[in-house]
């Protein structure tokens, strides 16, 4: 028995007549028993998987340093931009990401599948790079919102693909644990976001400082883009494209050496071939319909792939379970907190509102390292309907804090802890009440990084691989629109229907949230990504993935 998937690369090529007649014995390979034959021999990823993950994991650093480093920005910015920000300024500095993101991430699919998830990977650290450089340049709010929908390109393509890569990487006992670890990362981002944003405020110049800050993004999106260039493709894409003799020196390296664990290679990606043949009959059956100039075309084969994500019953459900696990991911506000924490935390008056929200942050990461111990354990559809409640709980308490607190009618009012006493002018019951809404953000972040934090990332488990990049940038897509609207509208809500009450929607969103995953969301922990989709080909097949773990909720 194989102890790690750390061994070096020992396997004997197999020459194409032997995988020809591997292939053609494909009825006798039964995916459930892979699955038990995987959590059997393989105690660990090895050494070869974590450095994948951590590579591919630098797009989630990216991605968590952006949104931390706005909410910093916002209240250093002034009038460095031509004039102090309004609301409307604020609001669309900060959606400005998430609309680049949200238009950019079904095309990321498309590019995913042509140019492989490598080379997209790429292309997001060079946009990333070039939009932190515009922002730390800008003289304009106007230029400011273009560096940002640069960056937006950047978050978007790579929030897509980091875990779709890290899926098709991970053997299925881990998969869960190593995107969680691309979760990891992001919260890791963000809590450097507001380090880096207290240290510029404190000692920074107040006029460059925020500069500083956009502008440190594109370091790592240099290095990831020099990670990267060694790093190979995925055994999935490999197989696709018609090349499974390098699919099979990835897989050793994933996996390691040793008789068993050839054996398991070989039923691994014999279920990979399987797949992508059943997979080409189908496009040729589709093809036969089409005139010869029709198969030809680029809009006919992506006509064919839209057609069939909707028109199968199965890629419908793992469609529709993506996009509510994306939507609820930003519709139950989280990303308010973090996009305008330092500007709720100034109006409450906390003196220094970034080291607030390196509190907040700080919880977000500590909460998403034990949801990487346990994820995998405990399983994605259990974590989920136990934390959602207690996010839910969070928020209302926010909402009864707000309550008891005076807020000026301008958001964009100054500090009232500029002075050093200021705190102590603030009548106790307010004081107390404040104290109320920091506490329970934390238990909401808490209780968000423990589940909805990282759960709808491992989306791409859902998806056949044929619609998987399709599937998985619209699911991708449904989260940066739903990110859009909150960065777009939270300020607002707060002006116009108070903070008590806008607290109460996302309360609202948590618990209608929690009833549709109690309904259609399986349970997908220890199954190969061949499995889920028999899981969810006769409906949502949560009794089936319920009874297969034995007794979850």
């Amino acid at each position: 028995m194989a102890d790690t998937a750390e061994e070096p690369l020992m396997g004997q090529e197999r020459n194409e007549e032997q995988n020809d007649d591997e292939l053609g014995g494909h009825q006798d390979v039964d995916l459930s028993d892979v699955s038990l034959l995987l959590e059997k021999n393989l105690r660990r990823p090895g050494k070869f998987v974590w450095l994948l993950t951590l590579s591919a994991g630098i797009s989630g650093l990216l991605f968590g340093y952006d949104t931390g480093v706005i909410s910093a920005t916002l209240v250093s910015i002034g009038g460095s931009l031509g004039h102090p920000l309004t609301t409307l300024d604020k609001s669309l500095i900060t959606s400005a990401t998430a609309l680049w993101a949200l238009i950019v991430s079904p095309i990321s699919g498309v590019l995913a599948d042509s140019l492989g998830r490598k080379r997209v990977v790429l292309l997001a650290d060079l946009a990333f790079i070039l939009g932190a450089v515009l922002q730390a340049m800008t003289s304009s709010v106007w230029g400011m919102i273009v560096g940002r929908s640069i960056v937006g390109l950047a978050v978007g393509a790579g929030s897509f693909v980091a875990p779709l890569y890290i899926a098709e990487l991970s053997p299925a006992p881990f998969r869960g644990r190593l995107i969680t670890l691309n979760v990891l990362f992001i919260t890791i981002g963000q809590v450097i976001a507001y380090i880096v944003g207290w240290a510029f405020v404190e000692w920074g110049n107040p006029a460059t400082g925020w500069r500083w800050m956009v502008g440190l993004g594109a370091l790592p999106a240099a290095l990831q883009c020099f990670v990267m260039f060694g790093m190979p493709e995925t055994p999935r894409w490999l197989v696709m494209t018609g090349r499974p003799g390098e699919a099979r020196n990835v897989l050793n390296k994933v996996y390691g050496a040793g008789l068993e664990v050839q054996g398991m290679i070989d039923k691994v990606l014999k279920g990979i071939e399987i797949e992508v043949r059943e997979e080409d009959e189908a496009k040729r059956g589709r093809q036969r319909a089409h005139t010869k100039k029709e198969n030809d075309s680029w809009f006919a084969s992506s006509r064919d792939l839209w057609e069939e994500l909707f028109r199968i019953g199965a890629n419908r459900r793992a469609l529709a379970i993506a996009c509510l696990l994306q939507g609820l991911q930003q519709l139950c506000g989280f990303n308010s907190l973090m996009y305008f924490s330092a500007t709720i935390f100034t109006l409450l008056g906390f003196g220094s509102p970034t080291l607030t929200s390196l509190s907040v942050a700080l919880t977000n990461f500590c909460l998403t390292c034990v949801a990487l111990i346990f994820i995998d354990r405990v399983g994605r559809r259990r974590i989920l309907l136990w934390s959602i409640p207690i996010m839910a709980i969070g928020l209302l308490f926010c909402a009864a804090g707000f309550v008891f607190i005076s807020l000026p009618a301008d958001l964009n009012a100054d500090n009232p802890s500029a002075s050093a006493d200021a705190w102590q002018k603030i009548p106790l019951s307010e004081r107390a009440a404040s104290l109320l809404v920091l506490v329970s953000v934390m238990i909401y972040v808490g209780a968000y990084a423990l589940g909805l934090g990282n759960v709808p990332w491992m989306q791409s488990e859902l998806f056949p691989l044929n619609v998987r990049s399709l599937g998985s940038g619209i699911s991708t897509s449904t989260n940066w629109g739903a990110n859009f609207v909150v960065g777009l509208t939270f300020l607002p809500m707060m002006e116009f229907l108070t903070p008590a009450w806008t607290f109460v929607i996302y309360a609202g969103v948590c618990v209608v949230g929690w009833y549709l995953i109690w309904n259609i969301y399986p349970e997908t922990k220890g199954l190969s990504l061949e499995e889920v989709g028999v899981l969810l080909a006769d409906g949502w097949g949560v009794r089936q993935s319920l009874r297969r773990n034995e007794g979850g909720v």
